[in-house]
C-alpha cells in the first residue's frame, strides 16, 4: 500500500493507483474526480484544507481530483461527511466499485459472471476460486518480481470478489480438478493449509459443485501444458484457455474448443471421484 505524508505523518493512501491503459477506468475516474473537486469548491476549501479535514495531503487531494488515483470507499465516505453532501458523494463507490480493479480481473469476472458451467484443472495451486482469503494472500505473496503492497491489496480484494459466482442464483455447475501437490504445498504455513482444506471439504457440499483430486501418481493424462478452463454460456457458446496451447490465450473456435474438451474430459475420467476426492482430502487434513 502506497502512502501520504501530512505534516510529517504518514498516513495511509486514500486511493489505488490506475493500471497504465486502462481507458475505461480513467474515464470513470475523470468523472468522479471532477465531481469531488465541484464539491469541494462548492463548500469554499482548498485543497490542502480539504486534505487536513479528509486527514490527506494536498497531493493526494489532487491527485484524486485529475482523475490518477482510484478512491476508496472510506475516503469517499469522509469526503462526503466533510462536504455535507447528504450521501452524493458517498455514492460514488458504486462507480468506482468496479474499475477498482485491475482491468484484467475485470474482464475475466464478466467472462465468470456470465458461465452457466466452469471446467477447470489446477495443477500448481488451489484455483482462485476455492481458496480461502488467507491462502489467497499467501499465493499472492510468493510472485516475482512482488506485488506492491497497493497492487497485493487490489489483487486480494479482486480474487474475493470473483469468488461471489459461487453463490450466484441460478447457480452455475463447477466441475474442478485440483492436482495433489496443489493440496500438499504449505503455502502460508501449516495452519493456513489445514483451513484451506476445511473450505475445499466446506464447499464441496455445495450440490452444483464437483470437486476431484488427480494423485500424483497418475501419469497418463493429458494435461502436461498445465492449467486449464473451459467457461460455458446459456447461449451454448464457450470460451477456454490453458497455458501451453494457443498461445495461453482464450479461444472460443469450436475446433479448438473440441481440443480442450476431449482433455479434459480426459482428466476428470483419471482423476478420484467426487466421493473419492473427498476422502482423499480428509486424509491430508489428518496429516497436516
Amino acid at each position: 500500500m502506497s502512502v501520504d505524508e501530512v505534516d510529517g505523518v504518514v498516513v495511509e493512501d486514500a486511493g489505488w493507483e490506475v493500471d497504465p491503459g486502462d481507458e475505461p477506468a480513467k474515464a470513470v475516474l475523470a468523472t468522479v474526480g471532477r465531481q469531488l473537486k465541484t464539491w469541494r469548491e462548492a463548500k469554499g476549501l482548498s485543497a490542502a484544507k480539504f486534505g487536513e479535514l479528509t486527514g490527506y495531503g494536498e497531493d493526494m487531494i489532487r491527485k484524486l481530483e485529475r482523475g490518477d488515483r482510484i478512491p476508496r470507499p472510506e475516503f469517499l465516505d469522509k469526503a462526503d461527511e466533510v462536504l455535507g453532501a447528504g450521501g452524493l458523494v458517498a455514492e460514488m463507490k458504486q462507480d468506482i466499485a468496479e474499475v477498482r480493479y485491475p482491468k484484467k480481473v475485470r474482464d475475466l469476472a464478466k467472462l465468470e459472471g456470465r458461465a452457466v458451467e466452469f471446467c477447470m484443472y489446477s495443477n500448481f495451486d488451489v484455483h482462485g476460486l476455492l481458496q480461502t482469503d488467507e491462502f489467497s494472500r499467501a499465493i499472492l505473496k510468493t510472485w516475482r518480481p512482488a506485488y506492491t503492497p497497493d497492487e497485493l491489496e487490489r489483487f486480494l480484494l479482486a480474487r474475493v470478489a470473483r469468488r461471489s459466482v459461487l453463490e450466484k442464483t441460478p447457480a452455475p455447475e463447477f466441475s474442478f480438478i485440483q492436482e495433489e501437490v496443489s493440496l500438499r504445498r504449505p503455502v502460508g504455513g501449516r495452519m493456513v493449509l489445514r483451513r484451506q482444506l476445511e473450505h475445499l471439504l466446506e464447499v464441496g457440499e455445495l450440490p452444483n459443485v464437483e470437486i476431484q483430486v488427480m494423485p500424483t501418481e497418475r501419469a497418463d493424462h493429458p494435461a502436461a501444458g498445465g492449467r486449464m478452463s473451459i467457461l460455458k454460456f446459456g447461449d451454448g457458446t464457450a470460451v477456454g484457455r490453458m497455458d501451453s496451447d494457443f498461445g495461453s490465450r482464450p479461444v472460443s473456435d469450436l475446433k479448438r474448443l473440441r481440443i480442450l474438451e476431449l482433455r479434459y474430459g480426459i482428466i476428470r475420467s483419471k482423476a478420484l471421484t467426487p466421493a473419492e476426492s473427498r476422502d482423499f482430502i480428509e486424509q491430508l487434513l489428518g496429516e497436516t
